[in-house]
């Protein structure tokens, strides 16, 4: 039996947490971080995720990386594609969301692609083309601090179009009211020669919805709501065979990688109860320095909460960019606490609560896991999982931007309850 569903992802904590409403929905929905393993993979699962790092790679790289998910996504014989992106669209005028868009249409011809952004849930909504978040224009929201996809523009229409061979079209709040008003409102888009086609998705009602309008298409481009709603519809009376996931038993450790608002406050409220070592970029000793000098400090504290971060404030950001470029900052960042998250593995650590996308990504990669099984999403929401091999490790990884202010702490607690026997 083949995956009715396949979702190639555009970060690690993307794809775990659509895979852990699946989950709570008791669809089995594994997570591959290698598109080799996913391709070789003997499942019966009825959902299967390619999680990947392609928002803020290069453009050549990223098309070379969803190629290969998609060949992987094919060689499991999946129904439907999804390519996911996260709620606000993080990307730039180069890529890579558009980009996924017009392969997908080169590759199955199912014009037009049907393309959805934000997530309701968590306050981030797209009406008459606009992104919102948190009720603001994007812009004009906390979006704006994000050292690397700040989104200067909120038209969802004129940014995309940006990024593919041909403009993007819209279909507005005003007409998702139903589906046969919905269809129509595409069909004009269709016929004005859009192959690319944004759907707003202003509320629950606009999902509804565009899930309707999807459900007839080999592909389609959205971020949570849509690739939700699709897979729940489309994994109806599938079941998979593998038994419930248990985290592992062992020493645990907080790593911060996001910049921002969001995160500045998580990091606090765990500070408030336990010590963090707060990296700077531009220490004068180096990459391989910072990571010794954390490593040290860390050591003595295994077996006893404890964090590192590279988060710093506005101006910390500003001067290390300056000096590195936007890019070239945040992958130091990555590489310094992936090295922190392998040398603190090979002193024992096999539980990780990680803040931040791109920092999940380096960090999973550098402890060389292939595939996770999420846990279904609970209290905490989504991103809990377990590597599937004979030495487990345990991972919380959560978007820089989402979770309460203690989310940390209480993703510490629920990880720690867990792994308990």
């Amino acid at each position: 039996m083949t995956p009715a569903y396949g979702i190639l992802a555009d970060d690690f904590t993307g794809g775990l947490l659509v895979a852990s409403y699946f989950e709570e929905a008791g669809l089995e929905c594994p997570v591959f971080f290698d598109p080799a393993a996913a391709a070789g993979a003997k499942t019966r699962a009825p959902i299967v995720v390619i999680a990947t790092r392609t928002r803020l790679a290069p453009v050549e790289e990223a098309r070379a990386e969803i190629a290969r998910g998609l060949d992987a996504l094919g060689a499991l014989g999946c129904g439907t594609v999804a390519y996911k992106a996260c709620a606000s669209f993080d990307s730039t005028e180069e890529g890579n969301i558009g980009l996924a868009a017009d392969m997908l249409a080169d590759r199955y011809g199912d014009l037009p692609t049907l393309i959805s952004a934000g997530f309701p849930e968590f306050r981030c909504t797209v009406h008459h083309g606009h992104l919102f978040y948190q009720g603001m224009l994007v812009n004009e929201s906390v979006k704006r601090f994000d050292p690397v996809t700040p989104m200067p523009d909120p038209n969802l229409v004129r940014f995309l179009s940006h990024q593919t061979r041909t403009p993007v079209g819209l279909v507005m709040h005003l007409d998702l009211t139903d589906e046969a008003t919905a269809r129509a409102a595409l069909d004009r888009q269709v016929a004005a020669g859009h192959r690319h086609v944004l759907l707003d998705c202003s509320d629950a009602g606009d999902v509804e919805i565009s899930t309707r309008l999807a459900l007839d298409r080999r592909s389609i481009v959205a971020s949570d709501p849509l690739v939700i709603s699709l897979g729940l519809e489309l994994g109806k009376g599938r079941e998979g065979s593998a038994p419930p996931p248990r985290h592992a038993r062992g020493p645990a450790a907080v790593i911060g990688g996001s910049v921002g608002p969001v995160s500045d406050a998580q990091l606090g409220a765990f500070e408030a109860e336990h010590p963090v070592l707060r990296l700077e970029l531009l220490d004068a000793g180096g990459e391989e320095a910072l990571i010794a000098r954390a490593l040290d400090w860390a050591t003595s504290r295994i077996g006893t909460p404890f964090g590192i971060t590279t988060c710093t404030d506005e101006a910390g950001v500003r001067a290390a960019q300056a000096a590195l470029g936007r890019l070239g900052a945040a992958r130091l960042a990555e590489r310094i606490l992936a090295g922190v998250a392998k040398g603190l593995h090979d002193r024992g650590v096999r539980r990780f609560i990680v803040a931040g996308g791109e920092t999940s990504g380096s960090i999973v990669t550098a402890l060389d896991i292939r595939s996770v099984r999420p846990f279904p999403r609970g209290v905490n929401g989504g991103g809990f999982c377990v590597s599937e091999r004979t030495d487990p490790v345990s991972f919380f990884l959560k978007s820089g931007k989402l979770g309460a202010t203690d989310v940390l702490l209480r993703a510490l607690n629920e990880i720690e309850l867990g792994s308990q026997p």
